[in-house]
């Protein structure tokens, strides 16, 4: 089981890639209309959802009647930006799941991990249409 992180469907991917089973997007669902919580609207007129993990002191409050002697709060609450429904993001998911599957040959799911080879890098971000580029005439 992957546990958490994914910001994008990148990590999703490469999540099945390095072998997961599972894929916890807590995060990435946040703020939707099918996640819990009520839409707050807040004094600048900004739509926010409250989310917070399992682990959390807001969810052992609201679900176990608090936090244990025993357990350590591991989780935290926040506040974000309301996202509409999940529609959107799910597509996104999924799309970024096939780019990967094209990729790397995997005709299914269940190959991503046989035929993923990860690679370090040290510069993740591609400037080229950034305007970062040294030897750019519009400077």
């Amino acid at each position: 089981i992957s546990d958490g992180g994914c910001t994008c469907p990148g990590d999703v991917a490469k999540a099945f890639g390095a072998g997961a089973d599972f894929v916890m997007m807590g995060g990435m669902l946040a703020g939707h209309d099918q996640s819990g919580g009520e839409v707050k609207v807040k004094d600048n007129g900004v739509k926010v959802k409250l989310f917070y993990g399992m682990s959390s002191a807001t969810a052992m409050e609201k679900h176990a009647g608090g936090v244990a002697e025993y357990r350590a709060s591991e989780g935290k609450t926040v506040e974000v930006p309301y996202r509409g429904d999940v529609n959107c993001t799910m597509l996104d998911v999924l799309g970024g799941i096939r780019s990967a599957c094209t990729y790397t040959g995997a005709g299914k799911l269940k190959e991503m991990p046989k035929r993923t080879t990860f690679i370090r890098v040290s510069q993740q971000l591609n400037e080229v249409f950034s305007g970062g580029q040294p030897n750019d005439p519009a400077k």
